[in-house]
């Protein structure tokens, strides 16, 4: 049902929009087509219940961060040619097939501002992007109805710009939830041992599924922007074998807890664009979690300044290039949640 077992190819070529079809496989896993890069596999059970988790893997939703689709659309490529065998049930989504097409972030908006219903404001429902993150969390909330399992979102991308911890994660604010060890020894387990713990709501994929849906989720960065074909797949091997034993075994095998092991930084300030005078004062190559001399003015907006307000804050996803009102640099700051 789908050529070569390559659902990324059927995705690209049908950049919007697909019908829906299903097939099962010959151990009796329902493949379950929902739309153009959106397929749902969900294991035979005889029990009657697939699996005791649920599991969303997200990648694309900019369209030119190649590795974390090539990662996903790996694991997939085997499960669906049944050289491996999902244990739980999984929702793959490659998010934005459009923009992977052009070869960029994306094609009118970004797409991981759409989300918590942020794509019905403002212009409301304008462009196919806006639309497009609709659905995705229509899928979303597909996959996790009706479900006491607990469920897992990890969205994977890549960064801009090069960082000094080549691999980190966002982690959504939780509110009145406590952050959870075992997920950060998961992403440990990844190659991801930087984490940022986020102070407020975003309108990211991963906080949609975080705060609407009581899931485990992540923005789990993993490396730096290259085209399609000429990433270094080497660098990413812990999160290839860990997505593949999430996937296809009861449990991941984790290493004990040890803090030291783990950087981890608190998001102590957003800076928005206020207008079109928004400038940085450092070079524009800079990598992410660079820190600057206390006093250092990083960046002007009109006649505001922004300056290094506490020992060690360093500067993360900085870009001027944004609308008015989005968010141009993370200011964060090191902390610890346990010993």
């Amino acid at each position: 049902m789908i050529p070569q077992h390559d659902f990324l190819a059927l995705t690209r070529r049908h950049e919007w929009q697909l019908e829906p079809f299903a097939f099962n496989l010959t151990d009796g896993t329902r493949v379950s087509v929902w739309d153009t890069g959106v397929i749902c596999l969900e294991p035979a059970s005889e029990a009657g219940q697939p699996g005791h988790k649920d599991i969303v893997l997200s990648c694309g939703i900019h369209g030119n961060e190649t590795a974390p689709i090539e990662i996903c659309n790996q694991l997939l490529t085997r499960l669906l040619a049944e050289e491996l065998k999902v244990r739980h049930r999984v929702l793959f989504l490659f998010g934005n097939p459009a923009a992977m097409n052009q070869g960029v972030r994306e094609v009118e908006e970004n797409m991981n501002r759409l989300f918590s219903g942020a794509h019905s404001k403002g212009e409301g429902l304008c462009n196919r992007e806006r639309i497009r993150a609709m659905r995705l969390e229509q899928y979303v909330s597909r996959f996790f109805a009706d479900s006491a399992r607990p469920r897992y979102h990890y969205d994977l991308h890549t960064a801009i710009r090069g960082s000094r911890h080549e691999k980190f994660a966002v982690y959504p604010f939780p509110h009145e939830r406590p952050h959870c060890k075992e997920q950060v020894r998961f992403l440990g387990a990844c190659g991801v041992r930087t984490i940022l713990l986020s102070s407020g709501p975003t309108t990211t994929f991963s906080y949609y599924s975080s705060h609407q849906h009581g899931a485990h989720a992540f923005t789990v960065e993993l490396g730096k922007v290259w085209p399609f074909g000429e990433n270094d797949m080497t660098r990413f091997i812990e999160v290839r074998q860990t997505l593949q034993e999430l996937v296809t075994r009861d449990e991941v095998a984790l290493e004990p807890w040890r803090a030291d092991d783990f950087t981890l930084f608190a998001i102590d300030r957003v800076i928005n664009k206020q207008s079109e005078q928004f400038r940085f004062l450092f070079a524009s190559d800079v990598d992410n979690f660079t820190e600057f001399p206390q006093g250092f003015v990083l960046a002007e907006d009109g006649d505001r300044q922004y300056r290094v307000e506490k020992p060690r804050e360093a500067v993360v996803f900085p870009n001027a290039n944004v609308a008015i009102g989005q968010r141009t640099m993370l200011l964060v700051v090191p902390t610890r949640l346990w010993e």
